[in-house]
């Protein structure tokens, strides 16, 4: 008799992404060894040299909260990683947000060994307040991540997001208005060389959480996920019911489903973009406002929000109106001013055009 389902959709989803770790460990910069479109050496007659020397096994960690979602992804991890010949490891973040997080960040480290994981361990960070709380706590939780993933030499490091978190973040970017980028919701992979990974954006909430009830994991509810003072927590106790409710079942699916299509779209145009601006830029390389103004809306945004980034704008800083106001400058163009964007950057225009520099 095989694992509980739920068990078994875990380590199924765990270990598709272990075998995608491995192959892009094993060709770095290429194709795996077992990837679509890469050689069979089995074709060409030839073996791998057995006394050839390999590279050491990687090692992928997992950000653990002690949260259903993570805790289940933790497990799932512990069971996979050594029939793959891959290490594992876990961290969990101290937010030092609530009295006796500290305490609650040993436990989660206590469990995580108890799972065979190793190398294990508790970070704790200052959370500031730029963004607000929720972007404040996940800004400092990455940069710890990101500081342990290079301390312990981990390959990757993977992250318990489910479709329910996928659906929310949709909902969240459509209510702000950024755009189709905002609507992809997060990537499969994501971060600096592919470090993030996210193996259970196709699963949703409830079937982590299954996975933990029948292996006896016990499992951490962070009250700020049910706190009404939190857009997010708002939105997935009010908001999603809500829409469920009016639209019927198969509202976070169909979200799920709009976050991978607008990541798709959003791709090409980021592809599109980037080969188009050279197209529009004169021999010095300034930008040419005719040339821009003959590409699509779409394109010439992308060209214009990539340069702005450039001249020292914060992309989290650099919203729609941003780049719609340094647009009018191109498509409605009356003799206006310098427009002023962040990180005290100007964009205006002069003699057919577009300069964006440090004001």
């Amino acid at each position: 008799m095989g694992p509980h389902p739920a068990v078994a959709a875990i380590r199924l989803a765990v270990r598709r992404v272990l075998h995608d770790i491995l192959n892009d460990h094993q060709t770095p910069g290429g194709p795996g060894l077992h990837a679509p479109g890469a050689p069979d050496r089995r074709a060409f007659g030839t073996h791998p040299d057995p006394t050839a020397e390999r590279p050491p096994s990687p090692l992928v960690l997992v950000a653990c909260s002690g949260g259903a979602d993570s805790m289940a992804l933790a497990s799932a991890l512990a069971f996979e990683a050594p029939k793959l010949g891959v290490r594992a490891g876990g961290v969990t973040i101290d937010h030092g947000l609530q009295p006796g997080s500290d305490l609650r960040a040993d436990e989660v480290v206590q469990r995580l060994r108890e799972l065979g994981l190793d190398p294990v361990e508790s970070v704790a960070v200052t959370v500031g307040r730029d963004g607000g709380p929720e972007a404040a706590a996940r800004d400092a939780r990455y940069a710890a991540l990101d500081t342990a993933a290079e301390r312990h030499g981990a390959t990757a490091v993977l992250l318990g997001h489910t479709r329910d978190d996928q659906a929310e973040t949709v909902l969240l970017g459509l209510a702000r208005g950024s755009g189709i980028r905002s609507l992809s919701g997060m990537a499969a992979v994501s971060g600096a060389g592919g470090r993030y990974r996210r193996p259970f954006l196709q699963l949703d909430r409830q079937t982590a959480r299954k996975a933990c009830m029948v292996q006896s994991l016990p499992v951490w509810d962070d009250p700020h996920n049910a706190d009404p003072a939190y857009t997010r927590s708002r939105l997935r106790h009010e908001g999603l019911p809500a829409l469920e409710k009016a639209l019927g079942k198969g509202v976070v699916e169909a979200l799920a489903r709009t976050a991978q299509l607008s990541r798709d779209d959003a791709d090409a145009l980021d592809a599109w973009a980037s080969q188009a601006e050279a197209s529009v830029r004169d021999a010095a390389g300034q930008l040419e406002c005719t040339k821009l103004y003959a590409l699509p809306s779409a394109v010439r945004r992308r060209i214009l929000r990539r340069a702005a980034i450039e001249a020292g704008a914060p992309a989290g800083s650099l919203f729609a109106r941003h780049i719609e106001e340094v647009d009018r400058l191109i498509t409605g163009w009356r003799g206006q001013g310098a427009i002023n964007l962040p990180g005290r950057v100007v964009a205006q225009r002069q003699g057919g055009r577009l300069v964006i520099r440090q004001g």
